[in-house]
């Protein structure tokens, strides 16, 4: 299975092109936000999207289903403007996915406090039998040092820890949460979430029960997917214990051209 987190502003307008690179890079399940008011379902062009919001000028979030997975799909919940949350039957596990746009930097740390009071009230509703995925916007950076949070960090990010952003890893330490985005070794084209002119930074990711971290199989951006030019698309790969895989057609083959030696007469 594969996850996305995305930024694009204005989803009323970019939807369908949205869903189109969705359907070509695989993306069953997709992080994202919004500006539809109210807490709804629509459905768009084989996929569902889960939205909550409350006014137009402020940033809402959704969670976009593709649609052969729609019926898995067990509860969900809208905690508010900034965090959504689905519950999902995934084979033989429940996963929780939580889609979470943060406040932006420079707003009042009561805010701030408020906002990770109630995510961490929706984290500790989730029973640790179940499986948890976070894709959240944090609008922070955590830098690539792992010093002093080596249980949430691996050491793999980008750039410099923001000043006062350590509130996030002490988040993801309190609730016993990984940062996917620091697992894998990746390109600096690979880790960028956010470009703008020469500034440059990691704000996106995804963020995984310890127990679960066995199910991530590689989390990247995907730098060549413009839908805007600012935010990059992160994608996270995930195999999920109880999964039915599709097997191989009888009589189907695949030429390995790659591992042919000498020229061929």
């Amino acid at each position: 299975m594969r996850l996305a987190s995305w930024n694009i502003r204005s989803l009323t307008e970019k939807s369908i092109e949205l869903v189109k690179i969705l359907h070509r890079r695989r993306i069953s399940i997709a992080c994202q936000e919004t500006k539809w008011v109210g807490a709804k379902v629509k459905a768009i062009d084989g996929f569902k999207l889960w939205y909550s919001g409350v006014k137009r000028t402020t940033n809402g979030v959704g969670i976009l289903v593709k649609s052969d997975l729609v019926e898995q799909v067990a509860d969900v919940k809208h905690r508010s403007d900034r965090i959504l949350s689905i519950k999902l039957v995934v084979g033989s596990e429940v996963l929780n996915v939580v889609s979470v746009y943060a406040p932006q930097v420079g707003l009042d740390e009561g805010i701030k406090r408020f906002f990770l009071e109630d995510l961490e009230e929706v984290v500790q509703s989730i029973l640790q039998s179940e499986g948890l995925l976070i894709g959240v916007d944090f609008n922070g950076n955590v830098g690539s040092r792992k010093e002093g949070y080596k249980t949430v960090h691996r050491g793999l990010g980008y750039g410099e820890r923001n000043s006062g952003e350590v509130y996030i890893l002490d988040f993801a330490m309190a609730c016993d949460l990984s940062i996917v985005n620091s697992y894998f070794k990746k390109r600096m084209e690979h880790l960028i979430t956010f470009k703008s002119g020469s500034a440059s930074t990691q704000i996106n990711y995804f963020l995984i029960r310890a127990s679960n971290s066995r199910w991530s199989r590689d989390c990247k951006v995907l730098s060549s997917e413009c839908l805007t030019t600012q935010h990059k698309l992160l994608v996270l790969d995930v195999e999920i214990r109880g999964v039915i895989r599709r097997k191989r057609k009888v009589g189907e083959y695949k030429v390995r051209w790659w591992n042919l030696r000498g020229r061929i007469r």
